[in-house]
């Protein structure tokens, strides 16, 4: 994702939080330093489910492992960034982890912890339509951020079809 559409969305956050209940998010952010907080790791945690479904093991327990990994490897990817963009992704978040900014950005009204798979993706898939820019942003940003992490990871490759790189 572009430096110019972060600085975007992170405009459109305060905006919108200013819409949604006077800043809210600003006061939970979903990052504290380069950690997600717990309602950060709620809202990423729903969002690698239903992005990632059908790449994760069905397997309770290996799924449970694999949802853990998935977000130390986030983690990972966030302590890259620069403070600048951390801060806008923890405001994305942070805002997705109220009820209202859920609400208002995802169109999601059931908490990440309590909503269905199918909801998720019916939320997430509702931002990608969206007219609103904002929205579209904030969906590709957190599905960049899944997929990147996730099948950044060489064991992940096949599930995609990629056979790795060729020998040389």
């Amino acid at each position: 994702m572009e430096r110019r559409t972060l600085l975007r969305l992170g405009l459109g956050s305060a905006v919108l939080l200013a819409l949604a209940g006077g800043g809210a998010a600003l006061l939970r952010p979903g990052l504290e330093g380069v950690r997600l907080t717990r309602a950060g790791r709620e809202v990423l945690r729903a969002v690698t489910l239903a992005v990632l479904d059908g790449s994760l093991p069905q397997a309770a327990a290996a799924r449970e492992q694999e949802l853990a990994r998935q977000i130390a490897r986030v983690e990972e990817f966030v302590s890259a960034l620069p403070r600048a963009t951390r801060s806008e992704l923890s405001q994305l978040v942070g805002l997705l982890g109220t009820a209202p900014g859920r609400v208002a950005l995802a169109g999601l009204h059931a908490d990440w912890t309590e909503a269905s798979v199918p909801d998720v993706q019916q939320a997430l898939e509702s931002m990608r339509q969206s007219r609103l820019e904002l929205r579209r942003q904030a969906y590709h940003a957190l599905r960049d951020i899944t997929n990147g992490t996730f099948y950044a990871v060489p064991e992940h490759w096949a599930l995609m079809g990629y056979p790795g790189p060729p020998d040389l």
